[in-house]
């Protein structure tokens, strides 16, 4: 079972964001995976407090999941989860934005610190460790106020480059699924940026 948890908060107010970028890849795969799996549909839990989907994909079962304690208490959700469906952290990948990394580029890592993200610090802070996969989505640099930054919109040059760069995501999740973290790592984290075609 692998268990791909996308960052995020919840409403409308926050759903264009740049700090919304891990939900917008859960919803891509979620799209994916109905396309072979019909009878797949998001599911509100109070279990977790989470949005949950569980299907198959690749001969694996897979649970997507977004959060909805707000992206600083993510932990919560996540630890939960992690609990409920006993998910060993190897196969838990969790999709998140990062301002240290230019707009249209992917890390996928093992492991690793919450590089300032808060989403993350709580998530280690309650899993116990920082040793688990995790999928990091370059939303640039802030110009001014972090948070002021990371809760505003993508302008229309930054959209052209981040909707690309969400379907790459998608592959490097669909990879971590079908075949290994290494895999995922070795074909996506690329440093130039994504091609726009």
């Amino acid at each position: 079972m692998k268990l791909i948890i996308g960052l995020g908060n919840p409403g409308l107010r926050y759903q264009d964001t740049k700090h919304n970028v891990g939900f917008r890849v859960i919803d891509a795969l979620h799209e994916k995976t109905q396309d072979k799996q019909q009878t797949a549909r998001y599911t509100q839990t109070s279990v977790c407090r989470s949005l949950v989907m569980q299907t198959a994909w690749h001969d694996t079962s897979v649970i997507l999941a977004k959060p909805m304690t707000y992206m600083n208490n993510s932990g919560v959700a996540v630890a939960a989860l992690v609990d409920r469906f006993e998910v060993p952290l190897s196969q838990l990948c969790v999709v998140y934005d990062d301002v240290h990394l230019d707009i249209g580029m992917l890390r996928m890592r093992q492991k690793g610190s919450d590089g300032g993200q808060k989403g993350m610090k709580s998530i280690i802070h309650h899993l116990g460790t920082n040793q688990f996969p995790r999928l990091r989505i370059g939303i640039g640099e802030p110009v001014g106020d972090l948070v002021d930054y990371v809760l505003t919109e993508f302008s229309q040059a930054e959209a052209m480059e981040i909707e690309p760069t969400i379907h790459r995501a998608v592959d490097a999740v669909e990879t971590f699924v079908k075949d290994d973290i290494l895999t995922a790592m070795n074909q996506f984290n690329r440093r130039e940026k994504v091609d726009l075609i």
